[in-house]
């Protein structure tokens, strides 16, 4: 019964997400910073008060070598995020994102030199045909809009370009960060919520680079319509009710166990509410040539 419960709490956990997700860059297609921001806090805070008891508890993995992790965590955190400010509909992202295990078998391949049997080179091969078949439709859908002129179109196809290149960049790298992690646990042992907290806690220093943009959407956001929030009756600004409800949906997933098939189920999952989310929102509007929202 543990392992169903823990695969319906990361389910239901990274489909909520989604939504809320979904319903912040609707609004607001720039917010990818304060988003981040606000996971990394909350992730950082719960690590700090249950995991190293207020800074009390020494790491197991050297600190150097969490340094190293961090960097690649935070930028691939960063780069996703600010992805969709490139005109990068949301369910390509998540879907996109599914390609975690193209990569990770890529670079286990040339760095681990491992070897995979048919069946999971074929599954690959499948997911891949899924993704590109995505991104095709996606890259359709960015130059067919009659609403924009044959520059505009040409700069908007640019911008999503860049978008795919921003997360093929972050797709690599996470592949990447999960090799190097998954030698630390060899060698150190497995401490995946230690980890959890040192990747969070660790970039948050970085975040003063991006407090500009971080502040302007907070005041943005500030400036919402008033929500009741159910059960509780307290009023509150609704797009900072959906980055709470975003920050409270992503922790189950973030705090799962990190092995290969457990990040594919969250990645599934993440795909999956996609595909439903974009078939349940309503049309999506032009791409916007603004980056700064």
């Amino acid at each position: 019964m543990r392992p169903l419960f823990a695969v319906g709490l990361v389910f239901a956990g990274c489909c909520s997400n989604v939504i809320f997700l979904e319903l912040l860059v609707r609004k607001h297609p720039g917010c990818g910073n304060i988003v981040t921001f606000a996971q990394f806090f909350f992730i950082a805070v719960e690590g700090f008060l249950f995991e190293v008891n207020f800074g009390r508890k020494q790491p197991a993995i050297p600190i150097r070598y969490y340094a190293v992790m961090v960097t690649m965590f935070f930028t691939v955190s960063v780069v996703n995020n600010y992805a969709l400010n490139l005109n990068i509909a949301m369910p390509l992202h998540m879907i996109f994102r599914s390609g975690s295990l193209i990569a990770n078998m890529i670079l286990g391949i040339i760095i681990l030199k491992k070897r995979y049997s048919i069946f999971k080179y074929a599954s690959i091969a499948l997911v891949s045909v899924g993704i590109f078949i995505c991104t095709y439709m996606s890259a359709k859908q960015v130059t067919s809009h009659s609403s924009l002129s044959e520059n505009e179109g040409f700069q908007a196809f640019t911008w999503w370009l860049l978008g795919i290149g921003a997360l093929s960049f972050a797709l690599l790298m996470s592949a990447r960060m999960g090799i190097f992690q998954e030698t630390l646990y060899k060698q150190f042992g497995k401490h995946s919520k230690e980890a959890l907290f040192y990747n969070h806690a660790l970039p948050l220093p970085g975040f003063i680079f991006l407090a500009s943009d971080i502040y302007d959407h907070a005041v943005l956001f500030n400036k919402s319509e008033l929500y009741e929030v159910p059960v509780v009756g307290v009023a509150m600004p609704i797009m900072w009710f959906y980055l709470l409800m975003n920050v409270i949906t992503q922790y189950p997933s973030h705090s799962s166990p990190r092995g290969l098939l457990w990040h594919g189920i969250v990645h599934s999952s993440d795909s999956t509410c996609a595909f439903g989310v974009s078939l349940f929102s309503p049309q999506s509007a032009p791409p916007s040539l603004s980056r700064s929202s």
